[in-house]
């Protein structure tokens, strides 16, 4: 066992001290230095007098914690956690234990200059979020904490994460700066700045960066790593004085990634797999044991390619001093290839020449993988009384995405022995005789349109009463043509539709030549709208200026939406949450300074859109006497037998509660000490009834159910009880002439978590030997990480600035997510090896 608990007592010493020894000094005089600016509520506003739970992070801060992709960032942030089952750059968010599962829209929304992120929804999780390369010139990052469906343009249950660049300045400006390190790291930034007018500004920044993946490729079999690093990010802003109370501000962002992809380790093996693949399973396991970072890859050409681009233009208009009008317009692409082993198993293991895949996904030659664009229209009008006694907001919002151009399409091979994929030469003569090979054809239309207003009306000088509405309608339309492909011959392809027994208008089947030349016959269309109110009631009391206590309730609200790929399980509807929230913010200077923000929470979560792990009757066939212990397959054809896929359903109610705490201590000159903590209890209150398609498997015998990754009084996923962060940062007293030189460091962690629901197929599932979820390998480890940095701002004087880094000083160990037990082994996403690097920055202008 590792040793966890000389660090994790450390820091549960620094953050008692730190609550105890804060209490006391709360209605003190403000920090002169506190100025963190958020927009939170659509309007700059001081970050201490906005009465949400929020974390906020500035580009120097991010670039001490290594942070270039949104898994990076879940690290350091309190309740938030990341998804990464896909791989890094196809990384979900989950905030307070509300989690985007399968093709869901996202619980937590990205946004990138007010604008959310485009729309995506392909075989795996890509799109909806950060985007290539976004991690560089900020003004800023913001964790918005609950939902935030009142003033934001697309409603969600858990939160908002803000990016925020820097924008043009009248100053001529920039730095370059150069980044080196372990694992042939090599980064490049550039940023200009130019006033071309006194009315024109212009600001260029181009993010470049490559590094070797951490994950050693054994097999001899494509890449030599996985988890490699290159991208390219080019962003152009430009800002307009039309006139002087007119600002045009447009924003153009470029991000392209091509890597070799992520890949899973298998680490454990299950009973399920009782035919010839445990042999290979064995053999692959202890053929990975030599280094921790070792994983054993099967797949000819995996790989994966990001490309994305937008145009942001907001036009701003100050009618007066009280009144201002904005409106914010985009339009975004987004493109994602990806050739990988879903589950990360080597089907040439052993010497096997003929090799068997369990799941692999591909896109079809000339298509994308996910392929989708997205527009957005809002306007919103800002205004307040003379008096400031009353502030308000009011707007519209339009989004619409559509298909890039037709299907997107992916190739997957699954259970089945293949020579050339893209040739279909496979045959069920190997390790099982019920395998297929799926085509996914598909294609989604969003449209979400909303209106809202919200106002704070001052009661007192120190009372405030805030009052928000929003009433939005959804509707998401999807086509597909999913087929799959038989092999009653070794090579021979037999096409049909994946929906079992597709019949024409005269009640006969389709030919297998019919389906192969027009795959449209097998078309479907599901289509699910929705209409809910949200809204927000805040009563906020300001003491003193540096103290704010406020209490909230907010109807938080997702959409519904489809997944025509999932035979059985295409639709599901809206989810809801109720949130009930205290909160008390303040500042205080004096014998010690800093800031210290607390809040308690309670979420009512129901209607609850819940992963539902489907295996087909195909996945148990081989076992004897499978028809008694799944008698939902009984009297099943192999024609009948769908795709295994994780499917959604609205079946769940639950509530999460818990504590937040964000501080800043500045003990005495020169030494600043920085606290996130977050407390989540989490329970599933009940589970829905769901009823067995045809062709599939029940996975809990108990209740002919099938499985979820939950379980009534079990907690959420990806929702640890406990997690925390603590930095200090020392700044030398040194002369100007010298520089600024500090030294600081961060350690988080973070209790073990109940992973992804996508990969609990087999729970409670006795022919699985687990009987409850304590046996499950599903379960993520606790997670400790110490991270060090020394930073030399002005080098001698000169604009001039060193970096040293390293993150994961104590080489810690441990997975980050689980793709499944869905095939009889378990595999696992592993945590970022020791990385250190060095960054020289030079800046130039005024």
């Amino acid at each position: 066992m590792r040793k966890r608990y000389p660090y994790s007592v450390l820091a549960s010493v620094s953050l008692s001290a730190l609550t105890l020894f804060s209490a006391p000094v709360l209605a003190q005089e403000a920090v002169s230095d506190d100025t963190i600016v958020v927009t939170a509520r659509r309007t700059e506003e001081r970050l201490q007098d906005v009465p949400i739970s929020i974390t906020v992070f500035n580009q120097q801060q991010l670039s001490n914690r290594n942070v270039v992709t949104a898994g990076e960032l879940a690290t350091y942030t309190p309740s938030l956690q990341a998804n990464g089952r896909f791989g890094a750059e196809s990384t979900s968010f989950s905030l307070r234990g509300f989690t985007q599962e399968g093709q869901t829209t996202p619980s937590v929304a990205v946004y990138f200059a007010d604008v959310v992120a485009p729309r995506a929804q392909g075989g795996t999780t890509g799109g909806n979020g950060a985007g290539v390369g976004a991690f560089f010139d900020l003004q800023n990052v913001q964790v918005l904490k609950g939902p935030q469906g009142t003033l934001f343009g697309r409603n969600t249950t858990g939160g908002a994460v803000l990016l925020v660049p820097q924008k043009p300045t009248g100053r001529l400006e920039g730095y370059v700066e150069g980044s080196v390190g372990n694992y042939d790291l090599r980064r490049f930034q550039g940023v200009v700045n130019v006033p071309v007018l006194d009315t024109l500004r212009v600001r260029l920044g181009v993010d470049r960066q490559t590094r070797d993946g951490y994950l050693n490729n054994i097999s001899g079999i494509g890449p030599k790593d996985f988890a490699d690093v290159d991208y390219t990010a080019v962003r152009l802003s430009v800002v307009a004085d039309l006139t002087p109370n007119l600002e045009n501000y447009t924003i153009v962002n470029y991000g392209e990634s091509n890597t070799n992809g992520f890949y899973p380790k298998v680490f454990t093996q299950d009973l399920i797999e009782r035919d010839a693949g445990a042999a290979l399973r064995a053999a692959q396991i202890a053929s990975t044991r030599g280094d921790y970072y070792n994983v054993s890859n099967g797949l000819p050409n995996p790989f994966q390619k990001i490309k994305q681009w937008s145009l942001i233009n907001t036009t701003t208009w100050r009618a007066s001093d009280t009144l201002t009008i904005k409106n914010i317009a985009s339009y975004a692409e987004f493109r994602q290839k990806q050739s990988a082993n879903i589950y990360g198993e080597n089907g040439y293991q052993n010497g096997v020449t003929n090799p068997y895949y369990a799941v692999a996904i591909m896109p079809a030659p000339g298509f994308s993988n996910t392929s989708q664009s997205t527009f957005t229209e809002e306007v919103q009008v800002q205004g307040r009384t003379g008096n400031d006694r009353f502030n308000y907001q009011v707007g519209g919002y339009l989004e619409l995405s559509e298909p890039l151009s037709g299907f997107q399409t992916s190739y997957s091979p699954n259970q089945i022995n293949c020579t050339d994929i893209l040739a279909f030469q496979c045959n069920n003569t190997g390790l099982r005789s019920n395998g297929n090979f799926q085509i996914s054809r598909s294609k989604y239309r969003f449209r979400n349109l909303g209106v809202y207003a919200q106002g704070t009306f001052k009661i007192t000088d120190t009372l405030s009463i805030t009052g928000g509405i929003r009433y939005t309608s959804d509707v998401t339309s999807g086509v597909g043509a999913p087929t799959k492909i038989f092999f009653d011959t070794p090579n021979v392809p037999r096409f049909a539709c994946s929906n079992p027994r597709p019949v024409l208008d005269d009640k006969t089947a389709y030919t297998s030549a019919q389906i192969q030349a027009n795959p449209e016959l097998c078309k479907i269309t599901r289509r699910v709208a929705s209409s809910k109110p949200t809204w927000l009631i805040d009563v906020d009391w300001k003491p003193d200026e540096d103290v704010l206590i406020y209490a909230k309730y907010a109807r938080g609200y997702r959409q519904g939406s489809v997944n025509v790929s999932n035979y059985g399980l295409e639709t599901w509807q809206p989810e809801k949450v109720d949130l009930y929230e205290i909160g008390l913010k303040s500042s205080f200077d004096g014998f010690v300074r800093g800031t210290f923000n607390i809040a308690a929470f309670y979420n009512d979560f129901s209607n609850q859109q819940l992963a539902i792990n489907t295996v087909s009757c195909g996945n148990v066939a081989n076992i004897p006497g499978y028809t008694t212990l799944f008698p939902a397959c009984a009297g099943v054809s192999p024609d009948d037998f769908p795709a295994p896929a994780q499917g959604i359903g609205n079946t769940g109610k639950s509530r999460i509660k818990g504590i937040e705490i964000d501080a800043s201590l500045t003990p005495f000159e020169g030494l600043k000490i920085d606290v996130g903590y977050a407390h989540l209890d989490t329970k599933v209150k009940s589970i829905d009834t769901i009823a067995i398609p045809l062709g599939f498997a029940q996975l809990n015998p108990a209740t002919a159910q099938l499985s979820r990754g939950v379980y009534v009084g079990g907690p959420l996923s990806l929702a640890p009880r406990n997690k925390y962060t603590v930095t200090a940062a020392y700044t030398l007293p040194l002369d100007e002439s010298v520089g600024r030189l500090t030294f600081s460091a961060t350690f988080t962690h973070q209790d073990s978590a109940f992973g992804s629901a996508s990969s609990i197929a087999f729970l409670g599932n006795p022919l699985a030997g687990l009987t409850s979820i304590d046996n499950n390998n599903e379960w993520l480890p606790p997670q400790n990480l110490l991270n060090l940095n020394i930073n030399w701002n002005g080098v001698a004087g000169a604009p001039v600035d060193l970096g040293l880094f390293v993150t994961n000083v104590t080489k810690e160990r441990f997975h980050t997510m689980t793709t499944g037990a869905s095939f009889g082994w378990d595999a696992a996403i592993l945590n970022q090896p020791r990385m250190w690097g060095a960054r020289l920055k030079y800046r130039f202008g005024s």
